[in-house]
């Protein structure tokens, strides 16, 4: 149990990676607070199932890209749980759709940027005075910021590219007051998000260019967050961990 009583608020918490993280930090005995947007009725799967192995949970609906929704979450997280706050997982994101550099415009800019990047920041503004020197962050980056992405991807890898940056930034300004920021940068995972945006030859293509020969699944991105998270991490901050089979390095 290492994360008995420890308080954690993981977005995106409904399903895939997300679903995954929460169901391992509250096995290990933290309560969560499982955000999440448009996955009702996968919040409710997921919430069920931490509590059918025991674990304390509470889940709550928002658009991260929105302050006064992030202050209700904030609102919600205190009432349950008290005003601090000791591991905050930035999972919430996505692709939205692949398009060319011709094909972007302004609104499309602003619809990625807001949806990986400023969401993460709202949240991160908002509930790191709620943490103190032993808290965590774990934010999820992407291969895409080590690679620059797929086809028709590239304000997609751009905005996680500035995770990995703002990782390391925060670190440094964290630092000192005891709270440790890294994050994770999956490659290939068994998800929706690439059910629906990558063609299945592209998949299995990539899946057996890897020295593992095979996709990662949720649960593997699940266990590195939290080591991340735990005090086993303890002298471990501004790190990006590539979680990928290998991809890229073989």
């Amino acid at each position: 149990m290492q994360f008995k009583n420890k308080i954690a608020l993981v977005t995106g918490g409904a399903r895939d990676i997300g679903r995954a993280i929460s169901i391992k930090l509250a096995e290990g005995g933290a309560k969560v607070i499982l955000h999440y947007y448009q996955s009702d009725e996968a919040a409710q799967e997921t919430l069920a199932t931490i509590k059918e192995k025991g674990g304390e949970a509470f889940v709550f609906k928002a658009d991260l890209r929105k302050i006064e929704e992030v202050k209700k979450l904030k609102e919600f997280s205190i009432e349950k749980f008290g005003d601090s706050l000791n591991i905050l997982v930035n999972n919430s994101g996505g692709l939205i759709a692949r398009k060319s550099l011709a094909e972007q415009d302004e609104a499309f800019y602003n619809a990625v940027m807001d949806l990986n990047f400023k969401s993460l920041f709202l949240v991160s503004n908002a509930f790191v005075g709620m943490m103190s020197s032993g808290g965590a962050i774990v934010n999820l980056s992407s291969l895409a910021a080590r690679d620059g992405g797929g086809g028709g991807s590239s304000l997609y890898a751009a905005s996680k590219g500035a995770i990995t940056t703002y990782t390391r930034s925060l670190a440094k300004e964290l630092g000192p007051g005891g709270i440790r920021v890294n994050s994770v940068c999956p490659g290939l995972i068994d998800t929706t998000f690439h059910d629906i945006f990558t063609p299945e030859e592209v998949r299995k293509r990539v899946a057996e260019s890897t020295p593992l020969r095979r996709e990662g699944t949720s649960e593997d991105v699940a266990d590195l967050v939290a080591f991340l998270a735990s005090d086993k991490a303890s002298f471990i901050t501004g790190a990006n961990y590539d979680i990928n089979g290998g991809l890229g390095f073989s």
